[in-house]
């Protein structure tokens, strides 16, 4: 990794800092190198059963780091190549997949602001724990460029697609109550809370059936783009796979004996 994006793993739970807060976590090539590499070795190391992304200063991630891209643009242009936009394939959708793909949840704490792909990374995530003075920002259509990180997978899923277009045509600063009543948030904490709530969020799932997570969040992906019959499908073979998981008999035995179960993670 670098000190752009920090990266830990204790009892299970890995946590992953955006660590640019002079720049207001802005994404350069370094940061979004090592997040790729970060949300990717969380996703395949079967040590970790949650992960938490978060970030330090007061902004979670403003997105693309502007003054370097403006950098690369002009390079492009002189060279008569397009080399800079690369950057969507090469690394952004990269960590979205990583974030939202790994069999296991991922918590964002949501520090600040989080705008374009800021907001892709947390809406990528499963839940979001925003502090009391966090905005979100599409951003996009106000640098005139397209939705990229998946926002325009993740957004309408979460807001729907009226909304979403709404926030996307007309980018404006939204407040961490109404990203609440929204549907974006689902917990707001004061800002002096929000490291201890989220790690509090991250650490209890962590400790919980970690398969089982994984099968909700296949499950759940899966359904958005397929017919109900198809959906029944799929949780049967999930729901199949999840009975013969350690953790459920652990569960079962524990509910019977009136106890609190102690997952393994498998």
């Amino acid at each position: 990794m670098s000190d752009s994006v920090l990266y830990e793993v204790s009892d299970g739970l890995a946590t992953i800092t955006i660590n640019r807060p002079d720049a207001m976590n802005a994404m350069n090539t370094e940061a979004k190198v090592a997040l790729r590499d970060a949300a990717r070795a969380a996703a395949d190391d079967d040590a970790v059963r949650a992960v938490l992304l978060t970030a330090t200063g007061r902004a979670f991630c403003v997105g693309q780091d502007l003054k370097e891209h403006i950098g690369f643009l002009m390079t492009d242009r002189e060279a008569g190549t397009g080399q800079t936009m690369t950057t969507v394939k090469e690394h952004y959708n990269p960590i979205v997949r990583a974030i939202a793909g790994m069999p296991k949840p991922v918590v964002a704490g949501v520090n600040g602001v989080a705008a374009g792909a800021g907001f892709g990374f947390a809406l990528a995530a499963d839940y979001r724990v925003v502090a009391d003075n966090a905005k979100f920002n599409t951003s996009f259509a106000g640098v005139a460029l397209t939705a990229d990180s998946g926002v325009s997978w993740t957004l309408p899923r979460v807001i729907g697609p009226g909304r979403a277009a709404d926030l996307l045509l007309f980018p404006r600063n939204i407040s961490a109550q109404e990203a609440y009543d929204l549907g974006i948030a689902n917990k707001v904490v004061p800002a002096a809370e929000l490291a201890e709530e989220a790690a509090r969020v991250a650490r209890t799932l962590a400790e919980g059936p970690t398969l089982a997570y994984g099968a909700l969040k296949e499950s759940l992906a899966y359904a958005a783009g397929h017919t109900l019959d198809e959906a029944l499908d799929k949780e049967d073979e999930l729901q199949s796979k999840a009975g013969q998981s350690e953790d459920h008999t652990i569960a079962v035995r524990a509910f019977i004996a009136k106890e609190k179960p102690e997952y393994l993670g498998r």
